[in-house]
């Protein structure tokens, strides 16, 4: 697996070269979630009601990522720009920095998510028979923070370096022993949803051994070591610019967090139990389709910010407008087959048929207006590949905090809409968000890289 040069080739090809593997890598990766709800939606007698519990779940799931992406999506561009600009040095010192703080964070949040899962779970909502399931998958999915944490935290410094080859197969390695030991503890060992979340450990803990060697491997141009503590101190401002443009990332997903907390609270009381399963099938969906326009994303950033550390303005204005036209192709498509055959995504993750016929009317709901969601993505990475913070942090509340959780108490009480209404907030804060995102970053970056070009040449004369 060679490494990639993001200065040199087209455009085109730099992008599909990192967006490809990554695609895969997002997809296996998937595959740590999806698979144990797949498994545990086929629990006999208890599988609808079993995977609306571990659903309660996914809020703190969310959190433990959005601080694996605080360190991982703050870093990453950071490191990329400065192998632009040929400083080597600064760029294995942030990645060191952010292993430092992934291993302090993941060992906290180890800590807490143990002492406080049961009221947590009961302020998610959970309710005495949700508590059953939910509780114990929670408590040993929780063990494997610091491997999950330091493994996926760590990826984006892999293909920051021209590997995403390598990072694909960090997640290949621990995907293939979840789907071999999902099915052998959920039913072989009759260990249930207890089962489906050690076999995630197990997985996690080999995927993270193949990053640490990796990261100490001849390949890698930038390696790992743990700082001391006196080190990270003195490093702090850089620590902390890392922190800043992460924020981005960590606002995503800790909203993502909570506008699942709001869903299932609405849909609990207005809806029952089920309606979380439905909930849970839709969101399921939702992480499935929305892999290939992220990894479109992802594959852009690194060469987005290479190029533009090396002050090759037309290069990033390529890769934002390839990206951009890639992944609103793609969400097209999807939205189409939403509108056609709902039912067979829904079946992916459950065989109920009452399930089936409450989830494929609301996975409709959800889906319309897909294709702007491809813009949001794009003005985002743009943002956050670029180092321009606030407009990266602003774009994440707006969504999110300011439009979802908002339309999700709102809706459901206005003409009657109900249950449906929690459905339709996601298209409405689609079309409203990704439209200003795009517009906001064509105004801001264009002007910046015509200038950045204009001197340029001035330079040359």
């Amino acid at each position: 697996m060679h490494q990639i040069d993001f200065s040199n080739g087209r455009i085109t090809k730099n992008i599909l070269q990192t967006a490809l593997p990554m695609l895969v890598a997002q997809i296996v990766n998937l595959l740590y979630n999806i698979v144990d709800r797949i498994y545990i939606g086929r629990i006999p007698g208890i599988g609808s009601y079993a995977l609306g519990a571990v659903g309660l779940c996914f809020p703190l799931i969310i959190i433990i990522t959005a601080f694996t992406n605080l360190y991982g999506s703050g870093g990453a561009p950071l490191c990329s720009i400065e192998r632009g600009r040929g400083n080597t040095e600064k760029a294995s010192l942030i990645l060191n920095l952010s292993y430092f703080m992934l291993t302090a964070t993941s060992l906290v949040l180890i800590l807490l998510g143990e002492l406080l899962a049961r009221p947590v779970l009961v302020a998610f909502g959970a309710s005495a028979e949700n508590l059953v399931y939910s509780l114990p998958y929670l408590r040993i999915y929780l063990l494997g923070t610091v491997f999950s944490m330091t493994a996926t935290g760590l990826n984006p410094y892999i293909n920051a370096q021209g590997f995403p080859g390598m990072g694909m197969l960090t997640v290949l390695i621990g995907a293939a022993a979840n789907l071999v030991l999902d099915p052998l503890f959920i039913f072989v060992l009759g260990m249930g949803v207890e089962g489906a979340a050690a076999a995630t450990v197990i997985s996690q803990f080999l995927s993270a051994a193949f990053v640490f060697w990796f990261l100490h491997s001849d390949r890698a141009e930038l390696k790992i070591s743990l700082m001391k503590p006196s080190d990270f101190a003195a490093s702090l401002p850089l620590a902390m610019d890392i922190i800043s443009l992460g924020t981005a990332s960590f606002v995503m997903q800790f909203t993502n967090s909570l506008v699942t907390m709001v869903c299932n609270s609405v849909l609990s009381s207005r809806g029952g139990d089920l309606w979380i399963s439905v909930m849970t099938t839709v969101s399921s969906v939702r992480q499935m389709l929305d892999i290939p326009v992220m990894a479109v994303g992802d594959g852009s950033s690194p060469v987005i910010s290479f190029n533009y550390g090396a002050k090759k303005p037309g290069n990033v204005r390529k890769s934002i407008l390839i990206m951009t036209l890639l992944g609103c192709s793609y969400t097209l498509v999807v939205w189409i087959l939403i509108l056609i055959r709902p039912s067979f995504f829904i079946s992916i993750f459950t065989s109920d048929e009452e399930l089936i016929s409450m989830a494929s009317p609301a996975l409709h709901l959800y889906f319309f207006a897909f294709i702007f969601q491809a813009l949001q993505i794009s003005g985002q990475t743009a943002f956050k590949a670029l180092n321009k913070k606030k407009h990266a942090i602003f774009f994440s509340i707006f969504r999110k905090v300011i439009m979802v959780v908002p339309l999700t108490l709102i809706l459901p009480g206005l003409f009657g809409l109900g249950v449906r209404g929690v459905f339709m907030a996601e298209p409405v804060s689609n079309f409203v968000g990704g439209s200003a995102c795009m517009i906001t970053m064509l105004l801001t970056v264009w002007p910046e890289l015509n200038a950045m070009e204009k001197d340029f040449s001035t330079d040359l004369l």
